[in-house]
């Protein structure tokens, strides 16, 4: 090879490189290396009509994750998408948090204890969405488990605190490949392990790096009709509780950060609203992140 030759070789799987940091993983090695129209996720739409929305939810680490050279993968997403530098989670510990997400209440729950402690027969919204709902719990060893074994942690779950989701079983289920998006929601929560709760951040940032591709490879992104939120339900038990929120759609700009203040129940409005439910609980009063993500 010339070094002339050599040179353009170089540049070019260089260019490959950085052109597939954020693109869907494959199982070819050849695939992997051709650059993705999803390595820049963001930014590509000036206007569209968001019908689905999907929330990852991480545990208990605070903002300080932004910028820490453990999760590249998460900074790089924060990057080219969008940041809520200012969001609150509303409780310690966990469980409060997950039924605060999805009711709009903490319903009194000051504690982690398991569905058969606290059977919730309120309005949520998977209750709202009756089928048109699924959620992905990783290392869960059957549909709807309230039983918390293993790295599956029911906490982390909180459609199978409620009691009024007679679907449970057909819509929570084991988390799996291919990702199945066609409903309106989808909640997806990794393992204690990968959710950063009991290994080292730089575990969960791999794990974001193999399942955020799927959903930016998805029919349901590519067509413009999908909002990603990537958040997290507490920090490392300090008093603020601030939580970065990673907001990836294709309307979101490049590199925005919003220092408006938002909380869990910010999240709830802004995916009740663009689902058309009405709102719940403390969504009916919190900010809603729509106008400041361009959503």
């Amino acid at each position: 090879m010339t070094l002339r030759s050599w040179r353009s070789f170089t540049a070019l799987a260089v260019a490959t490189v950085l052109a597939t940091t954020l693109s869907p993983l494959t199982t070819s090695s050849v695939a992997a290396a051709t650059p993705s129209p999803t390595a820049r996720p963001c930014a590509t739409a000036r206007t569209t009509h968001y019908s689905h929305v999907v929330w990852i939810l991480l545990e208990n680490e605070g903002y300080g994750v932004i910028g820490s050279p453990s999760a590249p993968y998460l900074n790089a997403l924060s990057d080219h998408c969008g940041l809520a530098t200012n969001d609150l989670a509303t409780n310690h510990p966990s469980l409060p948090n997950y039924i605060a997400l999805t009711s709009g209440s903490a319903q009194g729950i000051v504690d982690d204890n398991e569905p058969s402690a606290h059977p919730l027969n309120v309005p949520n919204i998977f209750s709202q969405l009756k089928s048109n709902w699924r959620t992905y719990a990783e290392s869960m060893p059957r549909s709807c488990d309230r039983v918390t074994s293993g790295t599956y942690a029911a906490r982390h779950n909180p459609a199978v605190y409620y009691t009024n989701l007679p679907t449970c079983a057909s819509h929570d289920v084991a988390l799996r490949s291919p990702l199945n998006l066609s409903s309106a929601f989808t909640m997806i929560v990794p393992n204690v392990c990968n959710d950063m709760h009991s290994c080292p951040v730089a575990t969960g940032d791999a794990w974001l790096s193999k399942y955020v591709p799927q959903i930016l490879a998805s029919r349901e992104y590519r067509s413009r009709s999908l909002a990603l939120f990537i958040t997290f339900d507490e920090n490392t038990q300090s008093s603020t509780n601030r939580i970065p929120t990673i907001v990836v759609a294709p309307t979101v700009p490049a590199g925005l950060r919003v220092a408006t203040p938002f909380t869990h129940y910010s999240l709830l409005r802004t995916t009740e609203t663009l689902l058309h439910l009405p709102l719940l609980a403390g969504a009916r009063s919190a900010t809603s992140m729509l106008a400041s993500f361009h959503l």
